[in-house]
């Protein structure tokens, strides 16, 4: 072996080691224990094969969560692309204070999730909360925003909304601000106007931009956990247990460690899925813009 990929192999060993030992292994348990029937004990763990994913798709409470899961992921990711592109095209526009403006829309993405869901709990106060004040302000009956069956995932999309548009908000802006001004001058002096220029060009050269704020978002919306937990628990009766929630039952509630690993591993697989699609869009949107 030539000395200087020996020298470049020594020096990616450490990182390897650690790349193993922090994914590679517990990819691999998880997988394995995916396969057995167990607690935490381990000692007992008898050999089922496929029976843990058999059983999942016949659950019902696992089909619930996976629709919950992929509701919220929906609402999630496509509100919050939305948002933080209206943000961001306002935002790009030249006008006094635009410094004060960028800080205080990121504060809310640099708050810790459980000082937000403390925030919001208080908001969505059935007698004193700040949403249900507003709609008695303009004669609308006051909401049970966690308690609904019908209202509980939408209330947990406004609190992932307003504490993580900020964040597709920055990827677009900066997308935003790569794009050359000479092709907006040059489409102005030709006649074109604002929306057809937001049409023909900002937006497809935002595309990989948008891909990739929906590819973190959706990632991020899909494995969602901490808000659920916080505000409502997976309530009212199964309305937001998304499949964190229900992984986290069966792993520390009921201790059946079969089960949470298969639930995982097809998070996992899911989220990997969802990874390859979008790089292969921006790959080919890529290699499309290079030809």
């Amino acid at each position: 072996m030539p000395t200087s990929r020996l020298t470049a192999l020594l020096l990616l060993t450490p990182a390897l080691v650690l790349f193993a030992l922090l994914t590679l292994y517990p990819l691999g348990r998880g997988l394995l224990l995916s396969l057995v029937n167990t607690d935490y004990g381990l000692a007992d763990a008898a050999w089922v094969g496929a029976d843990n994913y058999t059983f999942l798709l016949s659950d019902p409470f696992f089909r619930g969560a996976a629709w919950n899961t992929v509701a919220f992921t929906l609402m999630a990711t496509l509100s919050e692309v939305a948002f933080g592109l209206a943000l961001a095209l306002l935002v790009n526009a030249r006008f006094p204070g635009r410094w004060l403006v960028v800080p205080s829309l990121v504060a809310p993405f640099v708050l810790s999730t459980m000082v937000v869901t403390a925030v919001w709990r208080a908001w969505f106060h059935y007698d004193f909360g700040f949403l249900n004040n507003a709609l008695r302000a303009v004669a609308l009956p006051p909401v049970e925003w966690l308690f609904d069956p019908d209202l509980a995932l939408v209330s947990l999309v406004l609190v992932d909304l307003w504490q993580t548009a900020p964040f597709t908000f920055l990827i677009l802006l900066a997308g935003l601000q790569s794009i050359p001004r000479d092709l907006h001058e040059a489409a102005q002096v030709e006649g074109a106007s604002p929306v057809r220029r937001l049409w023909t060009i900002t937006l497809p050269l935002l595309v990989p931009h948008l891909l990739l704020a929906a590819l973190l978002r959706s990632i991020e919306s899909f494995k969602i956990f901490d808000k659920v937990y916080a505000l409502t628990g997976g309530g009212p009766g199964q309305a937001t247990e998304t499949l964190s929630m229900y992984l986290y039952r069966l792993g520390f509630q009921y201790f059946d460690i079969g089960l949470a690993s298969a639930t995982a591993v097809v998070m996992i697989v899911i989220a990997g899925l969802l990874a390859a699609v979008y790089a292969w869009h921006i790959v080919r949107g890529q290699s499309d813009g290079g030809r």
